[in-house]
């Protein structure tokens, strides 16, 4: 408004518009561009007579008429600067959203691939290494060369194992069907070289549980070390060269 000399009467009424447009770009950035159209009307009356003078422009900034952005449109300006960063803000949360989704989703798939990789594995395992034989949790190596007893431990050895100690009545009949199919005679990890009549492996426990052909052991001629035969166990010179039998224990393979 504009105040009148003395004699003159204020204005009864001032006209104005404004158009705002707030435009969202990008995550972190607002733009906005504000166009008001004003028009004002003032009334001025004197001497009796009636003038009106009208401005109608395009407001650039608050400068351009003091007190009319301020007064009449700040709380609508306010209003659309808050419901702007509404919008960002819901729009930041979806893309969050998504993209905790999209991670779920990628973890789902690497697990479902390292199960069909699990289960191939353990589909491709082998609890013993190649040319070795699995019975009951342990691996034998039934050997293709022939050593003194003496040898046939070194060997064991070189392969992480040691020369075969029988522990049951089954892994005997396992050995012995293998034997009497080759039709070998196989050193075994027992003797009493140490002392004449005590048998013991080679893991020094003393033996409990014996498969002995008839009549032996006879220690004839010296015979401290034992074989293998098809139809039980029989002492023999150490020196003697026999083929030979490893034993260790058996690799896991992963569960499904």
């Amino acid at each position: 408004m504009v105040g009148g000399r003395a004699g003159f009467q204020y204005p009864r009424g001032v006209g104005s518009s404004l158009q705002l447009a707030v435009l969202t770009t990008g995550l972190g950035r607002l733009q906005s561009s504000a166009e008001c159209v004003l028009s004002c009307s003032e009334e001025e009356m004197f001497g009796g007579q009636r003038t009106t003078k009208k401005y109608t422009g395009l407001l650039r900034s608050s400068r351009s008429l003091p007190g009319c952005l301020t007064q009449a449109h700040l709380p609508l300006l306010l209003l659309l600067i808050s419901l702007g960063f509404f919008m960002l803000l819901v729009t930041t949360l979806v893309q969050v959203d998504v993209s905790q989704k999209r991670t779920r989703s990628d973890l789902d798939e690497i697990l479902q691939q390292l199960t069909w990789m699990n289960a191939t594995l353990a589909g491709l395992c082998r609890p013993c290494p190649w040319k070795w034989e699995l019975f009951q949790e342990s691996c034998y190596f039934f050997s293709q060369t022939q050593n003194t007893w003496k040898e046939s431990i070194s060997a064991c050895q070189n392969l992480r194992a040691q020369l075969v100690i029988i522990n049951s009545t089954e892994e005997q009949k396992f050995l012995k069907s293998w034997n009497t199919r080759n039709n070998q005679r196989t050193w075994i990890g027992l003797s009493d070289h140490h002392n004449e009549g005590s048998w013991k492996w080679v893991d020094n426990t003393p033996l409990q549980l014996s498969f002995w052909k008839e009549g032996e052991p006879n220690n004839h001629g010296d015979e401290d070390c034992v074989e293998l035969y098809s139809d039980g166990w029989n002492d023999n010179r150490c020196s003697t060269e026999n083929f030979w039998i490893c034993k260790k224990p058996s690799s896991p393979c992963p569960g499904p």
